[in-house]
């Protein structure tokens, strides 16, 4: 008599594509810091998309217990945080504050940043949301921090493309 086997489908657990154990989805938080606001953008790994979530106000300080806030809801396994760059490749006033930033990012949360180039993702964002307005799809003005969240979805969504060109912090 044959002996019947638990099937092994998708959607079952012993399901492996590649051989090795299934990854579950992980989520991504990505920032464009600022002087004045940092765009917060959040992803995941299963469907590799990205959605602009919020940008908040800087005073003097990074606005750290609102990035905690951020963290508990959507607990991150990555950052991404923007790092930006002059067009001759040389670093900007922010460079090695964006650097720091994520840094304080890793000692705090004890999870990994990757550092994306985020030469021109701004005046992307400000193309792509004039586009939005021109065309009746945003109704309301463009602000600044609508610049900023978008440019965070746009830092994670090049990320997502192309990890292995981030730097690691």
């Amino acid at each position: 008599m044959a002996r019947c086997r638990p099937f092994a489908g998708r959607g079952s657990r012993h399901h492996q594509r590649s051989g090795g154990p299934r990854l579950s989805p992980q989520v991504i938080l990505a920032f464009d810091y600022g002087t004045r606001r940092i765009g917060v953008a959040s992803g995941d790994t299963l469907t590799r998309t990205a959605r602009a979530l919020v940008t908040l106000e800087r005073g003097v300080d990074v606005p750290w217990p609102a990035i905690e806030k951020l963290v508990r809801e959507y607990q991150p396994s990555q950052f991404v945080v923007g790092l930006p760059w002059n067009m001759d490749d040389t670093p900007t006033v922010l460079t090695d504050t964006c650097r720091a930033f994520g840094a304080e990012l890793k000692q705090r949360f004890g999870q990994p940043v990757a550092l994306v180039d985020e030469r021109l993702s701004s005046r992307e964002a400000e193309s792509l949301l004039r586009e939005a307005r021109a065309s009746g799809a945003k109704k309301r003005r463009n602000t600044h921090a609508d610049v900023d969240m978008l440019a965070a979805r746009l830092l994670l969504e090049q990320w997502m493309e192309n990890p292995s060109a981030a730097e690691n912090s």
